[in-house]
């Protein structure tokens, strides 16, 4: 009866993160929008942090616990699904375009810091308050860097599209809304209010609410199914279960931008999110556990190289003719995720090397 209950919560959790997250992306980035920034930079920032709050929300919650074995498999294998599953997904749906500053900044730094990330757990097994620090100074210094670029871009007005947007739903709400279902109406109703501020604020803070309280369910139903009911370490089950729960908003927004051909979002949010996950919230992650150290496992090493070859892979087909992340670059991410994955469940029940 217990491990029915405890299911039943993990999926409680998963569905406050997915849901939000979802809230939080809508209203954060509605806000960016009237403030006229670009999509890759919405992406790359708003976007990009509101998705990674359920990783936020999970390292606070598993530091403040005075575990802090769930944070780092969480980053890593984030990171991992991110660029395999949902860069790769996205990039099956329709190629995704690389900007020249993006190919020359924002992936490359991606890879420095995911080299850095690695080195600093790896000496002494463990991430120091200091070292968590200079993750984090770092990261605000990449969300400096877009906030000078942001105010540099003029090419794209999301003003202009915003205003179509509006002109568009005022000339056919009468019409959809007499034909349409009630969901339908929700829906309408929903995306009418996402133009009012105040309503944006209100969903923001809400889908914050959401992700916490989501996030304290999964730590606990997660480690007790983990280690009381199927005794697997705490760190496979951070790298599969809980890290694939607290990407599914990454997944959700990229997926549905790449469908709807907004690939400055699905390319944006997953690097973003990556950087994001390794500065941030690993940073956060090191000041919260304190004295104790931030644990940094042999299963994280392994992951942690993987996911900066993801990067890698990311970075090397973007400079093809198309300077795109091609269809076929897609499927070799997604078979990356599913050769990965099958080497950490042999690993685990039949290799043993760690």
């Amino acid at each position: 009866m217990k491990i029915a209950l405890e299911i039943f919560l993990l999926l409680i959790g998963f569905v406050l993160l997915v849901k939000g997250a979802d809230f939080f992306v809508d209203g954060a980035s509605g806000i960016a929008k009237k403030l006229k920034v670009s999509t890759f930079i919405i992406g790359v920032t708003v976007v990009a942090f509101g998705t990674s709050a359920p990783e936020l929300a999970v390292t606070i919650t598993d530091a403040l616990a005075g575990s802090g074995q769930l944070i780092v498999g969480n980053i890593l294998g984030s990171n991992v699904i991110n660029i395999f599953l949902i860069l790769g997904l996205s990039a099956v749906i329709k190629n995704l375009p690389v900007e020249k500053t993006t190919r020359f900044i924002d992936l490359p730094f991606l890879i420095v810091t995911g080299a850095i990330f690695v080195l600093l757990g790896a000496l002494g097994n463990c991430f120091a308050w200091w070292e968590g620090l200079i993750l984090i100074v770092l990261y605000f210094a990449f969300m400096a860097y877009n906030i000078l670029l942001a105010k540099k871009q003029s090419k794209i007005s999301l003003e202009q599209a915003a205003a179509t947007a509006v002109a568009f739903d005022g000339d056919n709400s009468v019409e959809a809304s007499q034909s349409a279902g009630f969901w339908q109406k929700v829906k309408d109703k929903y995306e009418f209010l996402q133009t009012k501020v105040w309503f944006l604020i209100i969903i923001t803070v809400a889908g914050l609410g959401m992700v916490v309280g989501g996030a304290q369910l999964v730590v606990n139903s997660a480690q007790f199914i983990a280690k009381d009911v199927f005794h697997i370490p705490a760190e496979i089950v951070a790298l599969t279960v809980v890290a694939f729960g607290t990407s599914l908003p990454e997944l959700v927004t990229s997926v549905s931008a790449a469908k709807k051909g907004d690939v400055g979002i699905a390319t944006g949010n997953v690097i973003g999110s990556n950087i994001a996950n390794v500065l941030l919230i690993g940073g956060v992650g090191a000041l919260c556990t304190g004295a104790n150290g931030l644990p940094f496992t042999a299963e994280g090493l392994v992951s942690g190289l993987v996911a900066l070859g993801a990067s890698v892979i990311v970075f090397a087909s973007c400079w093809g003719k198309t300077k795109s992340v091609s269809r076929i670059a897609g499927v070799i991410l997604l078979l990356c995720l599913a050769a990965y994955y099958a080497f950490v469940f042999l690993n685990l029940y039949v290799f043993k090397l760690y």
